[in-house]
């Protein structure tokens, strides 16, 4: 059924309420705007999740975030989820420049719970990941956190179990000294896949291949990695996954779940977020792919975007209307609306897949259409080509490492068992470290390093100065070379942040010396 709907200029009931939720206005235009953008006839639409705001800094209380049920609402049916929310029912976090991350973690769950500061560096006694090396929080406990929060950049907190998959994460956003220097409207949007199962039962299915299709690979993958055509096998997939993907390849595995709704801001595109923008206003978006087994494209439509950071960390910028985001990753994008206004979707496509979620940016009086779930055609299968051009503005020092290691990503569907094999990753503090990473499977693996941020210094086996970042992804058959200081002691977690890749065993560890 279509329909449309027209922004208007009448007064917006609940004015206090939308101008606490989703979008971060910098401009007190944009703020008394959100007033008059939308009427009655979008009123559905903006019944907003309460989203990142910022905290009153302060060195004596901490921030209270609670780790509690709630209910959204999915395809028109109730579903009880998981969320972070502070007291003010505002979720997820913004902290201002030079302010401390200073969180007093409760949980009212019901079941134990650890939340992970993905994108932060914290003490590794502040990580978490259950036991190690904190215990899991208790229901009814509350546990202080209190560290530097760095630069600045876009991140987000999340469950390091299978909780993650009912929605237990929120954005965490550290503003820079510069982000108050831009005259531009901040919009986070939080990408999530969602089901209606038990995260144990999709896991179990996988375990017993009734959630997904699998393909048996292991006769094809023992011919590929031995024998005389290995070497020209692996470099001829590497060379297709830089020329954008390998959509022709019906080996691959990309999608191993199919999911009942793909969530932006926790809302379909059945019922978007609508937010109100300045005609001619620049937007900087801060997309979070929180996904936990779906990468996306992210679709500007017909506003040309400048992709500026990613993971948090800024790069050299490069223009575009398509930049892919795997879990776990961050893009920053900013955006120039035209003067005359109007309504910009921007949509999150699946990989490989004709679903798709997203929000609509809406300048007063701009007619609103409706923007199907379902498009066309397929989207793209991603690679390595972004990754490719990306370089950090600011780079790690240039050193020659004082480790090398070679680890290689293994696994399948048939039995659903991952790994990752090479010799333990162990580092002396002060120590520049490289990591290579072998993808021996047929699926996508965005590898993830806990308390440290990484630089990407070669693409199968092509050197670079790429971006500094803390998350990317490895396409079948690719090589991926990363450099990080040994500055952060502890035994952090290396994992793929495909939820259901990392419960099934790809995950190692960064171990520093001393530490057990």
């Amino acid at each position: 059924m279509a329909w449309e709907a027209h922004a208007a200029r009448s007064a917006l009931p609940g004015l206090d309420q939308l101008e606490s939720e989703t979008i971060m206005n910098r401009r007190h235009f944009l703020k008394l705007a959100a007033a008059g953008a939308a009427g009655g006839a979008l009123a559905p639409f903006l019944r907003t999740p309460v989203w990142a705001q910022a905290a009153t800094p302060t060195d004596a209380a901490p921030t209270v975030i609670r780790a509690a049920q709630r209910t959204i609402e999915v395809k028109g049916k109730a579903a009880s989820v998981f969320g972070l929310t502070r007291e003010n029912g505002a979720r997820g976090l913004v902290l201002e420049p030079g302010e401390k991350f200073n969180v007093a973690l409760t949980n009212d769950l019901g079941e134990a719970t650890l939340i992970h500061w993905h994108g932060l560096t914290p003490p590794w006694s502040m990580d978490g990941v259950p036991d190690n090396p904190s215990a899991v929080l208790k229901p009814g406990e509350t546990r202080n956190y209190r560290f530097p929060a760095g630069a600045g950049g876009t991140h987000w907190m999340h469950a390091h179990t299978l909780q993650e998959q009912k929605l237990l994460a929120a954005p965490l956003i550290v503003h820079s000294e510069g982000d108050g220097k831009r005259d531009e409207q901040e919009v986070v949007i939080l990408l999530h896949d969602f089901t209606f199962k038990a995260p144990e039962e999709v896991l179990a299915g996988l375990k017993g291949g009734s959630t997904a299709t699998p393909k048996n690979h292991s006769a094809m993958m023992g011919q590929m990695t031995s024998g005389p055509m290995s070497g020209m096998m692996q470099k001829h997939m590497a060379a297709m996954m830089k020329n954008g993907g390998m959509s022709g390849m019906g080996m691959m595995d990309v999608n191993d779940i199919e999911f009942d709704a793909y969530l932006a801001n926790d809302r379909t595109l059945d019922d978007p977020e609508v937010v109100a923008v300045e005609k001619g206003g620049r937007v900087r978006l801060r997309i979070i792919n929180g996904a936990t087994a779906t990468a996306f494209t992210i679709d500007t439509g017909a506003v040309a975007g400048e992709l500026i950071a990613v993971d948090g960390q800024p790069v050299q910028l490069i223009k575009g209307t398509q930049f892919p985001v795997a879990m776990g990753q961050r893009l920053d994008i900013a955006l120039r609306l035209p003067a005359e206004g109007g309504a910009f979707p921007v949509l999150a496509l699946r990989e490989g897949g004709r679903e798709r979620t997203g929000v609509v940016l809406a300048s007063a009086g701009a007619k609103v259409s409706r923007v199907a779930y379902v498009s066309a055609s397929k989207s793209p299968v991603l690679g390595l080509d972004l990754e490719n051009r990306l370089r950090g503005v600011r780079p790690l020092a240039s050193r020659t490492a004082d480790r090398r290691y070679a680890l290689i990503l293994t696994g399948g569907m048939d039995g659903y068992n991952w790994a990752i094999a090479g010799e333990p990753v162990k580092v002396k503090p002060g120590e520049r470290v490289e990591v290579t990473m072998r993808n021996m499977s047929m699926m996508s693996h965005p590898m993830h390093l806990h308390g440290h941020h990484f630089q990407v210094v070669a693409i199968d086996g092509e050197p670079l100065v790429g971006a500094v970042r803390d998350t990317v992804m490895i396409p079948p058959m690719a090589v991926v070379t990363i450099a990080f200081d040994a500055n952060n002691p502890g035994k952090w977690p290396l994992h793929c942040h495909q939820l259901y890749h990392m419960a099934s065993g790809m995950m190692t560890f960064v171990v520093y010396e001393g530490v057990s």
